[in-house]
């Protein structure tokens, strides 16, 4: 294990990003996130579990929730893997955020704050150009001439960002070098730049954590690697399977044995990481003797 933890756990993400006592540490993100634009002062974490506004709704949880001087909200979620209608959620969770401003009575005259939503995306986004960082706003489709600023999300593509150390220039662009390699540094660069990197330093070292709060990352990043190892055979199944169509159209039996084939690669790779059997097996769909026989 590495000297720093991985920040795409729940556990790594939470510690670094949602707790109150190291808020300084959002406010300096999001202040190079937002450079030229708005500076924010100070935060206060909200809730991070809506309730549903009436029965039998969906409530909400995220991952970190905040609010900043201004009353302005901030949704930061890290994301490993896209799912079907995710961007229909990150709509939902920006529009609840917005919904719940509303004030009881005819006095309130609809003067909403602004919602940001940040997504930390470990892929890229389908049927959009491949770059780091993708804003959505609401605008004229022709004109683009800005509609209102009071909801926007940033999706921050961390696969689209390949800057080295000595190549990246913002203090944005730092702080997703630092995230991005984090558990393969021994040391976090920039702390001469960046006097906030230096407690960072502090927060993500392994060594420094408590007994239960080591228990609770071992935990997390059992998790993580588990879901990025199915995520990879997805990967090479689909590519097997797309080869296997293109090549041997008609040829059943050959077909069958390729994905075999391509299914025992799989688990001998995911064994080599060090998954469980009985994951593999979910994985794969293979028996455990057969895993047992690779």
């Amino acid at each position: 294990m590495g000297k720093f933890i991985n920040p795409f756990t729940d556990v790594g993400f939470k510690r670094i990003f949602g707790q109150e006592i190291n808020k300084d540490l959002l406010i300096d993100f999001l202040n190079a996130l937002l450079d030229g634009e708005r500076q924010v002062k100070d935060i206060k974490f909200l809730d991070k579990e809506l309730l549903p506004i009436f029965e039998k709704d969906r409530g909400l949880i995220y991952d970190v929730y905040c609010t900043d001087e201004n009353d302005e909200q901030f949704i930061v979620e890290m994301q490993n893997k896209e799912h079907v209608n995710f961007r229909e959620r990150a709509l939902y969770y920006l529009s609840q955020a917005i919904a719940r401003q509303g004030e009881k009575g005819v006095d309130w005259k609809f003067n909403l704050k602004a919602v940001y939503g940040v997504f930390f995306l470990n892929f890229s986004l389908t049927d959009l150009p491949r770059k780091l960082r993708t804003d959505i706003v609401l605008s004229d489709r022709d004109t683009h001439e800005l509609f209102t600023d009071k909801m926007r999300y940033i999706f921050i593509e961390l696969p689209s960002f390949t800057k080295e150390e000595s190549e990246c220039e913002t203090d944005f662009e730092r702080w997703i070098y630092v995230l991005k390699n984090m558990e393969t540094l021994q040391r976090l660069p920039f702390k001469a730049r960046m006097a906030v990197f230096q407690k960072l330093e502090q927060i993500v070292d392994i060594a420094a954590m408590s007994k239960e709060d080591r228990m609770k990352y071992d935990e997390s990043i059992k998790v993580y690697r588990d879901q990025m190892a199915i995520m990879e055979y997805e990967r090479q199944q689909g590519k097997a399977e797309g080869l296997a169509q293109g090549k041997a159209e008609g040829l059943a039996q050959g077909k069958a044995e390729g994905l075999a084939q391509g299914k025992a690669d799989v688990a001998r790779n995911l064994k080599r990481m060090g998954m469980t059997a009985e994951s593999i097996a979910q994985a794969t769909g293979l028996t455990l003797d057969d895993i047992a026989g690779l």
